[in-house]
Formats: structure tokens, sequence, C-alpha cells
């Protein structure tokens, strides 16, 4: 099984994998992924998966299905999300922790030494110091690319929005004045910048909250951004989970095993969506699915299962009352199903 993770682990965030997971019968735990041509892997050399290819790919919505008399859990997910960052100056260093908080690698470009360590000691995975047009040369983007253009002037904005708007990307955004941003646009569009591209341009950048500080600013984008992720069904697989999954760490840890758990179907105000994922090992959990009663609930069957030393999925319903909650301190109640696989 962990093989089949390996693989999630290396695609690039384009494109999108369907992943679809069997839930009954002697088959169940059964796993396949499909991208855009087809069936890309899967764990068994079960038939089922290619004889049914079309079906399959053709499942638009995450959730439960049944296809002849198997019941399927299908989900699509890409690769992480990933931040690059034009301009190192003050108010690119709270994006930057922002971001990471929000689970993005960050990538923060400037062409002043002094400037990259600040960003590097805010948290950065990669700095380059380099001008802006031969650093942005080296990323090819993605439709999991998020870039922020934070520079110090509209002509750095020029050149790197010139660059940026030609990469496949999931959002594009800009600080300025509404003068400034006229100027850029209308320079950008005599060089045969893409309009429809431009149009699609967050500037003035970040969600209108009155901002003022770079804190402040920093949370206007980050919420923009948020916003613009969620809004795309295709998410991405955590990372921090991915990584648990596949980097043991510590050797006496390269044959434990662990419990995925995915919440697969939803109901009421239950606080996590379909398709949210925690790890479960035996003194930790890797992400979280809520937190309170239920994660609790879920964190506790998980544990029982690696006690028991279960080799094969199980499914099992939680609910929590809204009266239930009240007395918990907790204002959501709901029913989830989850997932638990053995991995």
């Amino acid at each position: 099984m962990n093989e089949f993770y390996k693989k999630i682990a290396k695609i690039g965030p384009d494109p999108a994998l369907s992943l679809v997971t069997v839930l009954n019968g002697v088959n169940a735990g059964e796993k396949a992924a499909f991208d855009e041509n087809g069936l890309a892997f899967c764990t068994s050399g079960d038939d089922y998966f290619r004889e049914h290819e079309k079906e399959l790919m053709s499942m638009s919505e995450d959730g439960v299905h049944k296809l002849l008399s198997r019941i399927v859990y299908t989900e699509h997910v890409r690769q992480g999300k990933k931040l690059v960052i034009c301009g190192c100056g003050h108010v690119s260093l709270p994006i930057i922790r922002l971001a990471k908080m929000l689970g993005f690698e960050v990538t923060a470009i400037d062409d002043r030494s002094e400037f990259c360590e600040n960003a590097r000691e805010a948290g950065a995975d990669r700095v380059i110091t380099a001008g802006f047009e031969e650093a942005l040369n080296g990323i090819e983007g993605s439709r999991g690319h998020y870039f922020v253009v934070v520079t110090r002037g509209h002509s750095w904005d020029e050149r790197c929005l010139r660059l940026i708007c030609e990469k496949p990307h999931a959002y594009i955004g800009a600080m300025g004045s509404a003068r400034r941003v006229a100027i850029v646009r209308e320079n950008l569009l005599k060089t045969g910048v893409d309009k429809n591209v431009l149009d699609r341009v967050y500037s003035p950048i970040g969600l209108e909250i009155g901002a003022e500080t770079p804190e402040e600013i920093a949370v206007s984008i980050m919420a923009q951004i948020t916003a613009v992720k969620n809004s795309d069904s295709h998410q991405a697989f955590p990372k921090d989970i991915l990584d648990a999954i596949n980097t043991p760490v510590s050797e006496g840890e390269a044959s434990e095993k662990k419990i995925l758990a995915t919440i697969i179907q939803r109901k009421g105000s239950a606080p996590r969506s379909v398709g949210t994922k925690m790890l479960i090992l035996k003194d930790r959990n890797v992400n979280t699915i809520g937190g309170g009663l239920l994660e609790a609930k879920v964190t506790e069957n998980g544990r029982e299962m690696l006690e028991r030393g279960a080799d094969r999925p199980e499914l099992k319903s939680f609910s929590l009352s809204a009266d239930a909650a009240s007395d918990e301190g907790e204002v959501c109640g709901g029913e989830i199903e989850v997932l638990f696989e053995v991995v």
C-alpha cells in the first residue's frame, strides 16, 4: 500500500488525480489512481479498474458511489500548493509566516541578499537571490501555484507579471495603488500580455478589510488566496500526511503501522468536509479532521485498530448530536462516516 502513496508523492501539481478506493467485498481497500489519460496506477492486478475506467473517471463528485456490485469512494486530488512571492520586503515576511501556517510550500525571490535572509528567517522553504526574471524563468508554474507580486516598484511588477502571466497558475495577485495597477496593466497590454489573463489578476491584491499594517495586509492576501484555493474541487493531498506515510521518523518506525482516516460522508454540522484526512499513529496524529469530540472518537478507533493489529480497511460512522456537542462545550454536531486504512 505504501508504494501507492509514494507514487502520489511523486506526481506534480498537474494534472489532478482521481483516486478510487473499493469499500466492499473481498477487494475492499484496493485503490487506483486515474489521470487525464486513464488508469495511472493501482494496488492490484484486478481488472475491475481497467474494465470500468470510463465510468470511474466520470465520477466528478467526491464521495461514495456504486458501480455494479462494488461501492467505491472517489476523491480528486493534486499535489501540494505552492506560493511564490516576488519581493522580500516588509510585507512579504508575515505573508511567508501565514502561508507556512496554512500548509503552503513557499518560494521567495529578491535580488537583495539582506532581504532574502529575512525571508529565510521567516520560514520560506526556498529563497532565490537573483533578478526576478532569472528566478521566474526557473519556475514552471502549475495549477497548484499561487503567485504574489509585492516588489519595490512598478517596473519590477511588470517584469514579474509579464513572465507569470505566461505560466499555468491557480492565482496571481499584485500589490499597488489603483494608479500603479493601471500603469502596469496598460504597459503589459502594450507588450502583448493576454488580456484574459490580466483580467484575472487580483490587483490591488487582498480582500477589502481596511488593512494597514504589514500583518493586516498579509491576512487580507492569504484570506483571498484561501478563498480561491477552496473554490477548487481538486484539493491537495496533505503533504504532512504523505511525508509521515512515506518517511519513517526513526528506524523503529520503519515497520510501524499507521491508520489513515478519511471522511467519506458527512451530514449536519460536522466541522470538516468530505475528503479531510488525518493520520493516526500510536502516540500522535498528523493533521486534523476538525478537533473536538468527533476527532477524539476517530482517534480512539484508529488506536484500537493499531492495538489489535488490523490489516484490512474499516468503515465506521460517528455522530454527535447538538445536545451532546453542547455538553462538551462545542457548537457543531453532525455525523461523519470515516474510512480507516492501514498504511
